[in-house]
Formats: structure tokens, C-alpha cells, sequence
């Protein structure tokens, strides 16, 4: 698909699960024009706990920008469809639509499918990285007893967190302050979505709802 040719190449690593957090990147450059709609979309929000502030649409491919589209599926409406390969969150609707969302996914290695449930959900949640991140990363050894909610959370506006029965995944869909990695697989497992998109997201689901993450292609993730 023509995305994956913009996308970056990431490096990646075994083990860790629901890190949540990228390596520095460079913005995308992005070609087709965007709906101006999107500007009002995507517009800065100033009555959350923190302000939010627009996004920049020249750092985002606009393919992955919010949209109904039409989606053949066998998920009941109100399933969450996670696509690692395409980069997209589907949010099943009647009638053959959806909601589609541009993710960015885990690196090459990070990858994680099946089933899960939404169990939990936090407005502008605390981020704890687990061990094994710290242990890569021991600059990040100073938030071992979390990181509080804001501006600077990997973790952005919101949290999904996707349990398997009663067991925490670890993984989460959450929200990020870096737009521009959308469309590429640069977290250590966790499905980010811009800020504005996981606010719309998050009002839409209740604790309970059904997500499914299909399987990935190690060599698309290897593409970024």
C-alpha cells in the first residue's frame, strides 16, 4: 500500500511489553492535501486538565486521519478491529462502517495479537514503564515509581488497558504527543493514537468492549 512507502524504518528488540514510549524521530513527509474539515478535527483543545494543542497536518500522512469508512467484518458493532500491518484502529458500526483511527504500533519484535477486553479507562493516566524498559533504558529508572498524567506522558490523554480475562496485558491504547510517528511502528507494543483521535475514541467505548489485534507481518513492522 502506498502508505508504507512513507513510513520510517524503526529498529526494534525482544522482550518488554506495554512501554509505550518511542525513540526520537523525524517527521514524515506527507504529499496529498488534507480535507480542510480535518483542521476543525484536529483543532487544539483548552478544557482538558492540560491544553492540547493542534496538530500539525503537515506532520501526518492524511490517510490516516479520522474517518467513517465502509468495513466488511464479522465483529459485532462496537468491536475494536487493531490492523498493525495498515496502521488502523477500526471502531465497528452498523451497517458495513466503521470508524477508522491512524495507529502507530510496536516496533519489529514488540508485536503482541489476540483478544482482549477494554477493563480499565484514564483520563490522563499515570505511565510506569515496566522493568524490562528501565533495564534498556535506565535513564527512565527516575519514573519507576510512575510518571503522573500530563503534557510530557507517553501515555497522552487518555488509556485503554486491555486485559485477557484478569490478567493486565500490559498493553494499552493511548493517546501520544508526537503526531507525526502515526503511521509507523516505533512503540514497545502499545497502540498510540493522536490525542485528539483517543479523546473521540475513548467517549465512544465503554469498560467491557471487545478488541481484537490482528496478527502482524513481521516484515511490514520491519518497514516501519
Amino acid at each position: 500500500m502506498d502508505g508504507l512507502t512513507r513510513r520510517m524504518v524503526m529498529g526494534g528488540g525482544l522482550v518488554a511489553l506495554g512501554g509505550c514510549v518511542s525513540r526520537p524521530s523525524i517527521p514524515v513527509e506527507v504529499g496529498p492535501a488534507y480535507d480542510p474539515s480535518f483542521e476543525r478535527m484536529y483543532a487544539a483543545i483548552d478544557n482538558e486538565r492540560f491544553p492540547i494543542p493542534a496538530v500539525d497536518l503537515s506532520e501526518v500522512d492524511p490517510e490516516f486521519l479520522r474517518r467513517e469508512v465502509a468495513y466488511d467484518t464479522r465483529q459485532q458493532p462496537g468491536t475494536i478491529v487493531v490492523d498493525p500491518n495498515e496502521r488502523f484502529l477500526y471502531l465497528v458500526r452498523p451497517n458495513g462502517r466503521a470508524m477508522r483511527y491512524g495507529i502507530g504500533v510496536g516496533r519489529e519484535g514488540f508485536g503482541w495479537n489476540g483478544n482482549a477486553q477494554v477493563r480499565r479507562k484514564a483520563q490522563w493516566p499515570t505511565w510506569t514503564p515496566p522493568s524490562e524498559m528501565i533495564k534498556r533504558q535506565p535513564e527512565l529508572r527516575k519514573y519507576a515509581g510512575g510518571m503522573p498524567g500530563g503534557p510530557e506522558n507517553p501515555l497522552g490523554a487518555r488509556a485503554l488497558y486491555l486485559y485477557q480475562g484478569d490478567r493486565d496485558t500490559l498493553y494499552r491504547i493511548h493517546g501520544t504527543n508526537e503526531p507525526w510517528t502515526i503511521g509507523q511502528a516505533v512503540s514497545s507494543g502499545c497502540i498510540r493514537l493522536i490525542n485528539q483521535d483517543i479523546i473521540d475514541l475513548y467517549s465512544r467505548v465503554p469498560t467491557g468492549t471487545k478488541v481484537v489485534v490482528l496478527r502482524s507481518d513481521p516484515a511490514l513492522m520491519a518497514e516501519g
